[in-house]
């Protein structure tokens, strides 16, 4: 079945770089240099990191690459012809990341967002608001096949009525996380669930039947943890709730009629209009009720008293493209009624395509063959072979910066040590992507990781302990192998 995700694809005959000039420890020379560079630059400027120091930690990482590619007879313009394959995979997500802050932009001056807010604030309380969150994001992620779609609808709208509640925004974006990637990890309409089994040698729904041993365990302890955290939660901002609502009230015209365009939206995508499209209209739509709806907002924003055609033109050009805001007296709204359209995504932009720098050079010069299959060499238990597997994907997620990387690389390295253990190809399957699809979304520089902090506006490392069901999916992964649950033993056709 055809992917529906949004985010950018990877053929599955993807080339890997082998160089047997390379041995492993100059292989890991730019790791160790990157994750150094890295942790050195965090500590001095914090959460400040990825305003623009981490991109160019980025390069320099990529410049220690290429010494090292150099010396092992890698050319120049063997390492730029890479870069090059990489950021033009990459040019999907781009211009997705810029529309995502376009709608985004419209969906907030014409009521849409506020509205969703208006209505979540008296459904939803603290104390189940989190659970609330997995749930409703592995929904909607399910019926797309797509994280970042659930991201850039739900996702947004959740994070707004976090802020409303007083809710902690790092827990919920680690809540709205763990649901969005059960969803992409299971959906048959997801890029990443139908790549894993095309990488092992398996099928589609042989391969989902079978992550549902590890994946519905691992659901349920992070739905569990986050009732535990909302009864626990600190609650003072419900007391607000009322003030907030009156202040929604006053300052936009709400409707339910607004919910319109964000189920038309999500309608298009699980129909498979490509989702340049889907986004598009979202965006065009969110114009059109933005025009019906608030025509005073968009007035305002067009620098008039009135609506006409010139002032509805900036008003929405400018929503679309720069930062924009309702105007309000209400200082919680205040950040809840503003918006940084197209631009607010160069940032993100910025991060893919020096991570991506860095991932070419590293497959140019071998580097990424040499880990993975230096970690095969390390193990020759099932469960050592588990272990490695798990390893690779990880590494590949810190050093490729790339989701697709992660599941393609071990999957073709992995492959045949599997049948040669007795193993059938779903167990390759399954743990590319409870180790490989899951993770990308923890690591700042990876595409997942800029695309969602970039997309919820929370930081990576901020949401990262709190996306409960991404990291504890490859410790749950291991813990089937350890203890051989549900270890399928390949059966051999007479």
């Amino acid at each position: 079945m055809e992917s529906q995700d949004i985010k950018p694809r990877v053929p599955q005959d993807e080339h890997i770089v082998e160089n047997k000039e390379l041995n492993i420890w100059e292989a890991l020379i730019p790791v160790f240099a990157l994750v150094g560079m890295l942790a050195y630059n965090v500590y001095i400027y914090g959460g400040d990191a990825l305003g623009g120091s981490n991109q160019f930690v980025l390069l320099l990482g990529g410049g220690v690459a290429a010494i090292v590619g150099v010396f092992n007879k890698v050319t120049f313009s063997q390492m730029i012809e890479e870069v090059s394959e990489n950021i033009k995979s990459t040019g999907s997500a781009i211009i997705i990341l810029l529309m995502v802050g376009a709608l985004a932009g419209t969906w907030l001056i014409s009521g849409i967002i506020p509205t969703m807010i208006y209505y979540g604030l008296q459904v939803l309380n603290p104390t189940i608001f989190l659970a609330a969150c997995v749930i409703i994001c592995a929904i909607i992620s399910v019926a797309t096949g797509s994280s970042w779609t659930t991201s850039a609808t739900v996702g947004i709208a959740l994070i707004g009525i976090a802020q409303a509640l007083g809710v902690h925004l790092g827990m919920t974006a680690g809540a709205i996380l763990s649901g969005a990637y059960f969803g992409d990890k299971i959906s048959p309409m997801s890029d990443t669930t139908n790549l894993a089994p095309a990488m092992a040698g398996t099928d589609l729904f042989t391969h989902i039947r079978y992550m549902l041993y590890t994946t519905v365990p691992t659901l349920t302890v992070t739905l569990v943890v986050f009732v535990v955290i909302g009864l626990n939660i600190d609650t003072t901002g419900s007391a607000n709730t009322q003030d907030i609502l009156t202040a929604l009230d006053t300052s936009i015209n709400v409707s339910p009629w607004l919910f319109v365009v964000p189920v038309l939206v999500i309608v298009l995508i699980v129909k498979k209009t490509p989702p340049l499209v889907a986004l598009m209209a979202g965006t065009l739509l969110g114009g059109l009720a933005a025009l019906l709806f608030q025509p005073n907002i968009v007035a305002s924003i067009g620098g008039g008293s009135s609506l006409n055609f010139e002032t509805g033109y900036k008003g929405l050009m400018d929503a679309i493209t720069v930062d924009t805001a309702i105007p309000t007296d209400n200082e919680a709204l205040k950040g809840l009624f503003s918006s940084g359209g197209m631009s607010s995504m160069l940032g993100t932009v910025w991060l893919i395509l020096c991570a991506m720098v860095f991932g070419g050079i590293m497959d140019a010069i071998g580097a990424l063959a040499a880990i993975s299959k230096s970690l095969l060499k390390l193990f020759h238990t099932t469960f050592g072979l588990f272990a490695s597997t798990v390893a690779s994907c990880l590494a590949l997620n810190l050093t490729a910066s790339d989701q697709y990387l992660a599941i393609v690389v071990p999957g073709k390295m992995y492959a045949q040590a599997y049948k040669d253990k007795g193993l059938a190809p779903e167990n390759l399957s399954r743990t590319l992507e409870d180790s490989g699809t899951v993770t990308s979304v923890l690591v700042p520089w990876n595409t997942c990781g800029a695309y969602h902090s970039g997309v919820l506006g929370v930081d990576t490392m901020h949401y990262a302990g709190y996306a409960i069901f991404n990291w504890l999916s490859p410790f749950m992964t291991l813990i089937f192998a350890a203890f051989r649950i549900k270890i399928r033993q390949l059966v051999a056709h007479k």
